[in-house]
């Protein structure tokens, strides 16, 4: 199973924000650690934000935070959640599906079934589990 940027770059943010739990970080600081888009990271925020992962709060001392402990999100459900939209293989799109063996395949089982393995095993982690230590001060 191969993850989108989208959950990768989701991912480092939450672990970064799990080590500092209370305080809010911006886009663009997250952006310069990781060395990624800004804009690709805002879009990202603005999903777990409406999830009621993170916190935004705008202005001066502005950014986001986790908006529960840590200890209370589980991998799976942050998986899920930002990989929403991203089927695993084109027959689990709702919808129609172009499959040509659609109705005698016997793959789609299996591969439901192992994605729910997949997610149930992240599940038994939490974002405290993953969190990045604090990076050392000069």
């Amino acid at each position: 199973m191969r993850l989108t940027s989208f959950t990768d770059y989701g991912l480092r943010m939450l672990m970064r924000m799990a080590s500092a739990p209370g305080r809010a970080f911006s886009t663009t600081e997250l952006a310069d650690e990781f060395k990624l888009s800004r804009h690709h990271l805002t879009k990202i925020m603005q999903r777990l934000a409406r999830a009621g992962i993170v916190e935004t709060r705008r202005g001066v001392g502005g950014g986001a935070a986790l908006a529960k402990p840590a200890q209370e999100i589980r991998l799976g459900d942050l998986v899920m959640l930002l990989e929403d939209g991203q089927p695993l293989v084109e027959c689990f799109m709702p919808g129609a599906s172009a499959c040509t063996i659609e109705g005698a395949c016997r793959l789609k089982t299996r591969l439901r079934r192992a994605e729910t393995v997949f997610l149930d095993d992240l599940n038994r982690s939490t974002l405290a589990d993953i969190a990045l230590p604090e990076p050392a001060t000069a």
